[in-house]
């Protein structure tokens, strides 16, 4: 039976309202920001940190400053060489799988990005979802939160380009790994029709599950 669905997402594609929606529809608790927010409790840090860190590759100056750090006598005894090697990409990546199969274990829960899909890959309790949009729609999506159209363009250009090269980087894998997910949906047929396809196709898994029970 489906207990946890992990949604993968464009950037402005809307993943974020349809997965809160459709948590409040099942009475399952919504994982998104609070994912980064659980992690920063954990490492006793802001939120924002682990945000600005979070799906992305380091930038070489980090990593090469990270690299001096480690190899640092005085921040080692100080403390922040750990902070610094528990704030990079690879670490936290770690932090989010562990966390993504913690909850996944828990169930009846939505988790957003940050590649839950990917580690809850080998689960039958998980229905896993890419949701996607055609560029015009996004641009909609981004601007309708108060961006200018040159931000939202910026955004587009970036942060999926980024998302991508993560995963490339730390799983040798295409972004998105199409045989990771149960549907790929394309969010420009509006919320509710979205909410409905993911709600049938979790039906057909459960019946599914209970025909070979």
């Amino acid at each position: 039976m489906i207990r946890t669905i992990a949604i993968e997402r464009e950037y402005g594609s809307g993943a974020g309202g349809i997965a809160e929606k459709i948590a409040a529809q099942l009475g399952w608790t919504l994982w998104d920001r609070e994912l980064a927010e659980e992690i920063a409790r954990r490492l006793k840090c802001n939120p924002q940190s682990v945000m600005e860190r979070e799906e992305k590759v380091d930038p070489t100056f980090y990593r090469l400053m990270k690299t001096f750090m480690r190899g640092s006598y005085e921040d080692s005894f100080q403390g922040g060489g750990k902070r610094m090697e528990l704030l990079d990409a690879e670490h936290l990546s770690g932090l989010f799988e562990k966390l993504a199969k913690d909850l996944a274990d828990k169930g009846n829960c939505v988790i957003v990005g940050r590649a839950a899909p990917y580690f809850l890959r080998e689960r039958a309790d998980v229905l896993r979802v890419f949701l996607y949009a055609p560029e015009e729609e996004k641009l909609r999506r981004i601007t309708a939160q108060g961006r200018s159209k040159s931000e939202a363009q910026a955004l587009l250009d970036r942060v999926d380009a980024e998302r991508a090269a993560f995963v490339k980087k730390y799983y040798n894998k295409v972004w998105p790994q199409r045989n990771v997910y149960h549907l790929m949906v394309n969010t420009n047929e509006g919320d509710d029709a979205v909410i409905e396809t993911l709600l049938h196709k979790m039906e057909q898994l459960n019946a599914k599950a209970l025909a070979h029970a």
